[in-house]
């Protein structure tokens, strides 16, 4: 069983940037697809960001391309995402999420590992 565990959210301003770190145990976590969902009150847990295995590709939620990052350190078995230019629609509990299997995953169906997530609060 892997066991994620999120770090780095907080309140910030709009504007403003935060690093999420996702720290992962387990033996094989470059083998994993990781990602990081999040979910807004009253909302539903969406996609926001992907990484394969190992760490070749990549994949955005439209809201996050062009401002979020996410990035892996295998050696390390940690996970980031670098959020920059943050807005207050970018509030929520952010998930890290992984997978048994190299490839990436948008859905939360297709997820086997989840975090128990951290709180991100951007103000106006």
């Amino acid at each position: 069983q892997v066991q994620l565990v999120e770090s780095g959210g907080g309140l910030v301003q709009a504007g403003g940037s935060l690093r999420l770190s996702c720290a992962a145990s387990g033996r094989t976590f470059s083998n994993y697809a990781m990602g990081w969902f999040r979910q807004a009150p009253g909302k539903e847990r969406e996609f926001v960001a992907a990484i394969s295995g190992g760490g070749m590709l990549t994949r955005y939620a439209d809201s996050a391309k062009g401002r979020f990052t996410i990035s892996r350190d295998d050696f390390n078995n940690t996970m980031y995402l670098q959020m920059n230019s943050l807005i207050p629609e970018d509030t929520g509990v952010y998930y890290c999420t992984g997978r048994s299997g190299r490839l990436i995953v948008t859905t939360t169906g297709g997820m086997d590992f989840w975090g128990k997530g951290t709180q991100v609060t951007v103000s106006s």
